[in-house]
């Protein structure tokens, strides 16, 4: 098999700091590389400050056991840009410290692999594009199970799984992680706790994320409200166009790992092989009719 390049992981690293203990040990034994992109100043993409706990880099020191981590510190906001535009400068400032001639994965703080040496097997077919990146640019994606929201007992997620671009052998984002290359899925999934977090968390990330100017008015008063007793009695709940999500469910455990298991068991939050051949002949097709 052609393997050219090395796998190189990088993280932006902001407020949420803290769930890369979660995140960073289910990519740590299949990456060469792992990079945590953290602003000089400690500014967000708004302009606000948050800090850092001195516990979080001992923690990295302790698990960081085969010297696989980098601290990539940079100036990250630029007062004239959108949030959105801040995000997609470090995303490329970022991939340019990881190599070109590389795969390039974006692995954003609060995403949990299930299962990233399937994804590096699946990752290695493609190994030819990464001999002219430029000429051949490409994106790999997964999909994303989004934990909504922590209750008394457990933990509300979509019901409905949605795409995410993580890897790429040329970095020419556009938003986000999304280039304008073609576009290869492969059939596994990360839990996403992009809204599981208490009320002043979430309040702050909405407000400095790079979608805080997408943010729709009825959403975060219907996250206050949605509960384990009462989430049926709702929908609608993506916090951009609200019916992209239309339904959520409940897992009885607010454990991380019990959670793994009950997706990994669960056949709706499942991507078929059948799904998944027409979802690539499409993007091949698209890719050709460009």
């Amino acid at each position: 098999m052609f393997m050219l390049g090395k796998i190189q992981v990088g993280y932006l690293v902001s407020y949420d700091y803290e769930l890369l203990k979660n995140s960073i040990p289910t990519i740590y034994k299949e990456s060469n590389t792992i990079f945590l992109a953290i602003d000089k100043e400690r500014k967000t993409w708004n302009g606000e400050f948050f800090t850092i706990d001195d516990t979080f880099f001992e923690w990295i020191d302790a698990f960081d056991v085969e010297n696989k981590i980098a601290i990539y510190e940079d100036d990250f906001y630029v007062s004239s840009l959108t949030t959105m535009e801040c995000e997609v400068r470090e995303r490329k400032m970022l991939s340019d410290k990881m190599g070109i001639g590389n795969w390039l994965i974006q692995i954003d703080a609060d995403e949990y692999f299930l299962d990233f040496s399937g994804f590096i097997n699946d990752l290695r077919k493609y190994d030819s594009f990464l001999k002219n990146p430029k000429e051949n640019p490409v994106q790999i994606g997964c999909f994303l199970t989004h934990l909504y929201k922590y209750t008394n007992e457990g933990i509300l997620y979509v019901e409905n799984l949605t795409r995410v671009l993580l890897a790429t052998n040329y970095p020419n984002y556009k938003v986000g992680r999304k280039t304008k290359a073609r576009v290869i899925y492969t059939d596994k999934i990360l839990l996403h706790e992009c809204l599981s977090r208490t009320e002043d968390q979430l309040a702050f990330k909405l407000k400095n994320w790079g979608h805080n100017v997408q943010i729709n008015n009825s959403f975060f008063e219907k996250w206050k409200l949605v509960n384990q007793e009462n989430y049926k009695t709702f929908k609608d709940f993506y916090y951009i166009e609200a019916d992209t999500w239309k339904t959520l469910g409940y897992f009885p455990t607010k454990n991380i790992d019990e959670i793994k298991n009950y997706v990994s068991n669960n056949k709706v939050l499942r991507i078929s092989s059948l799904y998944l051949f027409f979802k690539n002949f499409g993007q091949w097709f698209k890719y050709l009719a460009k």
